[in-house]
C-alpha cells in the first residue's frame, strides 16, 4: 500500500517521539548499507530508532495495518547486505536499545537487549570470570545482528556458532504481537524450536529485542603456535588430525600467502619467522590453545606443535602472548585489508573440514581459469572458508564467486557460513540452494509474515 509519507512520518512520531524519527538528508549515511562489498546504498522513507520492545510492536501493528516495508538495523557490521533499507519502507535501527539487563552467575546466562555490542558483553562477562564464547572478529558488532545472521567466528571450533548459546529470545511478530521463546534452561521438548527458527533468520521471520545467551566459565590461559607450510593444501589436509588429537584447540586457522604478508606489511609486527622460510611458506596455520592454567594450556600446544612437524611443517613457532594477541587482532581484521585493496567481494562459503583441502585446490583452479586473484584465510576447524576475490571485471567478478560457491556446494557445503545471505548472496543462494527447502522456507516466512512485511527480499524473493 502506498500511503501519503507525511502521514507515515506523523504515525511513527507519535509512537516513538519526534526525536527519534528522522527523514531525508537527516538521515547518517552510515544507515543507508552495512559493509557488504556488493550491495549499494538505498535511502529508506524514515528512520526509525525505539526504545522498548513496546515501540517496536506498535512501530509493526501500525507498518503491518498500512502495508510499510521494514527492514531492521543493528550494529550495520554485516557483510551480506541484510540491513539495508527498502526504498519505499522504513529501517528500523536498534540503537537505543543497548542494555545489558543482567548477568546471572548462577545459571551462567546473560540477558541483553539487541543493541548490545560484543565488546560490551565481553567485558561485563569477564569481571564476573564468565565468557560470551562468541568471537566474530568485531568486536563492535551487536548481539541482534549475530542472532540474525548465526554469527560464527574463530573460536566456533571449540563453542561453536551463536545458535549454540541462544537459550531464549523476546521477538515482535509482523502483527506486533510479542512472543518469548525459550529462557535460562539448558534444554526443552517442548514443540517447534522456535528460538532456533529464528536465529539466523536475518529479520525476516520477527524483530528481536531481548536475548538470553549462555555464557561459559572463563579459561585464564591461553597458548598460540604457528606452523608455516609449503603449500595451503598441506594446511588443510592437517586439519582433521590436529582434531583427532583430542586436544580440543579453542581456534585453528589458516592464513595464506598474501594474506599473511598483508598482515605483517600493515602491522608491522615480527613474528621472528626467518626470511628463508618466508621465501618458502606458502600459507601458515595459527593454533591456540586455552586452559585454566598456563601448564595445561601449554601441554595441549605443544602436542599440537609436534604433530604439525610430522604433517611437514616447516617449523613451528610458539608466539609469545603479545605476538600471539597481535596476530589474532590482525587475522581479524583481514577483512578492510582486503577490502582496503580492492577486492570486488568477500565469499564466506563452508565445506566439510575433511574437504577443505579439495576445496581450497578447486579454488585455485578457478582463478586461474577466470584471470581472477583469490586469497583470503579462514575458520580451518570447521570448513569456513573466507576469499577475496579480485577481477577487474564486474562480470567476470561474478562468475569468479559462483564458480567457487558452487565448488563449495558440491563438495556438500553451503553458500554462507556465518555471514548470512541477505541481498549479496541471494541470487546464488537461490540458485543452488534445494528447491524443496526453499519452497519450505518460504511458507514458514508466510506463517510468521504474512503481509510480507519484515525485510522484504532479504533471503529470497
Amino acid at each position: 500500500m502506498d500511503m501519503d509519507p507525511d502521514a507515515l512520518v506523523s504515525e511513527l512520531q507519535a509512537i516513538v517521539g519526534a526525536a527519534h524519527v528522522r527523514v531525508g538528508a537527516a538521515i547518517e549515511p552510515e544507515y543507508l548499507h552495512d559493509e557488504s562489498l556488493t550491495v549499494a546504498p538505498v535511502q529508506p522513507r524514515a528512520l526509525v530508532l525505539p526504545g522498548s520492545c513496546t515501540d517496536v510492536a506498535r512501530v509493526l501493528a501500525y507498518c503491518n495495518a498500512h502495508g510499510v516495508a521494514v527492514a531492521v538495523r543493528a550494529g550495520g557490521t554485516g557483510l551480506s547486505g541484510g540491513c539495508t533499507p527498502i526504498a519505499h519502507g522504513i529501517l528500523l535501527a536498534l540503537d537505543r536499545m543497548r542494555r545489558i539487563v543482567e548477568i546471572d552467575t548462577d545459571n551462567q546466562v546473560a540477558v541483553c537487549e539487541p543493541f548490545v555490542r560484543l565488546s560490551e558483553l565481553y567485558a561485563a562477562a569477564e569481571a564476573k570470570g564468565l565468557m560470551y564464547a562468541i568471537f566474530p572478529g568485531e568486536s563492535s558488532a551487536t548481539i541482534g545482528g549475530n542472532v540474525g545472521t548465526n554469527a560464527g567466528g574463530m573460536q566456533a571450533i571449540k563453542y561453536g556458532v551463536t545458535r549454540h548459546h541462544v537459550l531464549g529470545l523476546t521477538a515482535v511478530l509482523a502483527d506486533g504481537s510479542v512472543m518469548r521463546t525459550g529462557g535460562k534452561i539448558a534444554k526443552v521438548s517442548s514443540g517447534y524450536d522456535l528460538t532456533q527458527l529464528i536465529v539466523g533468520s536475518e529479520g525476516t521471520l520477527a524483530v528481536v529485542t531481548e536475548v538470553i545467551l549462555k555464557l561459559v566459565p572463563r579459561l585464564a590461559s591461553r597458548k598460540a603456535i604457528l606452523a608455516p607450510f609449503h603449500t595451503l593444501e598441506e594446511v588443510t589436509r592437517a586439519i582433521p588430525k590436529l582434531v583427532a588429537t583430542g586436544r580440543n584447540p579453542l581456534m585453528l586457522e589458516y592464513i595464506d600467502l598474501l594474506t599473511m604478508a598483508s598482515i605483517l606489511a600493515r602491522t608491522k609486527m615480527d613474528l621472528g619467522i626467518d626470511p628463508k622460510i618466508r621465501e618458502t611458506a606458502l600459507a601458515y596455520l595459527l593454533v591456540v590453545t586455552e586452559g585454566r592454567d598456563d601448564d595445561v594450556a601449554a601441554e595441549d600446544a605443544q602436542h599440537l606443535a609436534e604433530v604439525c612437524a610430522e604433517l611437514g611443517a616447516i617449523d613451528v613457532f610458539m608466539l609469545p602472548s603479545t605476538a600471539g594477541r597481535q596476530l589474532i587482532e590482525a587475522r581479524e581484521q583481514s577483512f578492510w585489508a582486503g577490502k582496503a585493496a580492492g577486492a570486488g567481494d568477500i565469499i564466506d562459503v563452508v565445506v566439510p573440514r575433511a574437504s577443505l583441502a579439495a576445496f581450497i585446490e578447486g579454488a585455485s583452479r578457478i582463478a586461474q581459469e577466470h584471470g581472477a586473484l583469490v586469497a583470503g584465510c579462514g575458520h580451518a576447524g570447521d570448513g569456513n572458508v573466507h576469499l577475496a576475490v579480485f577481477h577487474p571485471e564486474p562480470v567476470q567478478q561474478r562468475a569468479v564467486t559462483r564458480a567457487l560457491l558452487q565448488a563449495g556446494i558440491a563438495l556438500g557445503g553451503a553458500v554462507s557460513g556465518e555471514h548470512g545471505i541477505g541481498l549479496a548472496k541471494k541470487a546464488y543462494f537461490m540458485e543452488f540452494e534445494d528447491p524443496t527447502k526453499l519452497a519450505l522456507q518460504k511458507r514458514i516466512k508466510l506463517a510468521f509474515d504474512p503481509k510480507g512485511i519484515l525485510n522484504p527480499g532479504k533471503l529470497f524473493d
